[in-house]
């Protein structure tokens, strides 16, 4: 084989469309654009989500409620999530994230008092419901805010 025999596949190469080239062509005359209207004009284009002057989507769906950017993120986990810690340990974000509790351990974490503590635990997390902290301490084990 030569360089002068290579050639493409059969089928993965298109002509373009040579437009606006006259009759003969079959894309002469109006080129494609039919006759008239906004599709026919130069510069032809419109915004996303114009609905030819109708009222668009956007505007005519209702809004409700309030998304504050401001707001800080928290992740709440019950006391009985921690559970799955032996006796004795440390419970910090790091250890609830690798043991899939949380998914990110950079975001502050509050306990509550959901449910029963039966294990000593040394928990070092940013924020405790009062009754969490109560059951905590009832367990024998220590709820320290970093």
């Amino acid at each position: 084989m030569k360089m002068h025999e290579l050639a493409p596949a059969v089928g993965s190469t298109k002509e373009s469309k040579r437009i606006g080239r006259g009759h003969g062509s079959g894309q002469g005359k109006t080129a494609g654009k039919g006759h008239k209207g906004q599709h026919a004009r130069a510069g032809r284009g419109i915004r996303i989500g114009f609905e030819g002057g109708q009222m668009p989507l956007q505007r005519r769906v209702p809004k409700r409620g309030f998304n504050n950017i401001f707001a800080e993120e928290w992740i709440a986990i019950n006391l009985s999530s921690l559970e799955v810690f032996e006796d004795g340990s440390v419970v910090d974000a790091a250890a609830l994230a690798q043991k899939g509790i949380i998914k990110k351990a950079n975001l502050p974490v509050k306990v509550l008092g959901n449910g029963k503590l039966t294990k000593k635990l040394t928990v070092k997390l940013d924020a405790y419901s009062a009754s969490a902290a109560e059951k905590i301490a009832a367990a024998g084990g220590k709820a320290e805010v970093i």
